[in-house]
């Protein structure tokens, strides 16, 4: 990264956005560079590090206590026959396990009663969270040549709601993070630019990537079987067909 300046009376100056310093990357992009944020991320990153270092301190202190027990699972089984032998002065030892069994039954029920509730709830979070993003997404209002729906059934699967917040993996399965804000994760539009920088077929549902002047007219072929059509024409396909025309190998150029 490099850092872009100005010349003003011969003086050379740093470019500042919102207060923050303005550097070129080796692709051309700008990133208005937030000094204070990087350092609070670092500083929360450190406090982080030293927390797991703690827990890891504490754990192994505490397994010390386990030491000489080479089998846990005889063990765990060894605790609960003690535990029936002495559950016999009320019931039989026997009787015992049927009670367990009775118990769990009735435990796993509940349980999978409570999971079914926790996925529905994960089901509307993530579509209020993922689906309203994209609805609510000013890049794809400015930029995308495609409505919302159809970019979401492309990049939707990148996206993934953890602890609450929007999270973006690229095709590799790396967390998409945020060049302006280094450490920080990307927002959804930030992560959505990301991807779409990726994607093969980008000039086909982006605005103004289509086509190349007077020869791409109609919704016949062209050089190389390439294919235009105008809005309208598109607007009245089916979801199905509009995501098959952006991304099939002769895919659609979109005109106005």
């Amino acid at each position: 990264m490099k850092l872009k300046t100005l010349e003003v009376d011969g003086k050379t100056y740093a470019e500042v956005q919102d207060g923050k310093p303005v550097y070129v990357e080796d692709d051309g992009k700008e990133v208005a560079f937030d000094a204070p944020g990087t350092r609070n991320t670092i500083s929360r990153l450190n406090a982080e590090a030293k927390s797991h270092r703690e827990a890891k301190e504490a754990a192994e202190k505490a397994l010390k206590g386990f030491e000489g027990i080479e089998d846990p699972a005889a063990a765990i089984k060894a605790l609960e026959t003690v535990a029936n032998l002495d559950s016999k002065k009320l019931i039989d030892a026997g009787e015992v396990e049927k009670v367990k069994a009775e118990a769990s039954k009735a435990f796993q029920a509940q349980l999978d009663e409570a999971n079914s509730k926790t996925k529905a709830l994960e089901d509307q979070l993530y579509a209020e969270k993922i689906g309203g993003s994209f609805a609510r997404s000013k890049v794809i209002a400015e930029k995308f040549a495609i409505p919302a729906d159809l970019v979401q059934a492309r990049f939707g699967s990148a996206f993934k709601v953890e602890d609450g917040k929007t999270v973006a993996y690229d095709a590799n399965g790396n967390k998409i993070f945020s060049a302006a804000r280094p450490g920080e994760l990307a927002d959804f539009d930030e992560a959505l630019q990301v991807l779409v920088d990726q994607y093969p077929y980008k000039d086909q549902i982006l605005k103004g990537s289509g086509a190349s002047g007077g020869g791409a007219g109609g919704s016949g072929g062209g050089q190389g079987g390439a294919r235009t059509m105008s809005r309208e024409q598109f607007s009245k396909l089916s979801p199905t067909e509009q995501m098959a025309a952006v991304t099939g190998d002769k895919a659609v150029t979109l005109t106005d």
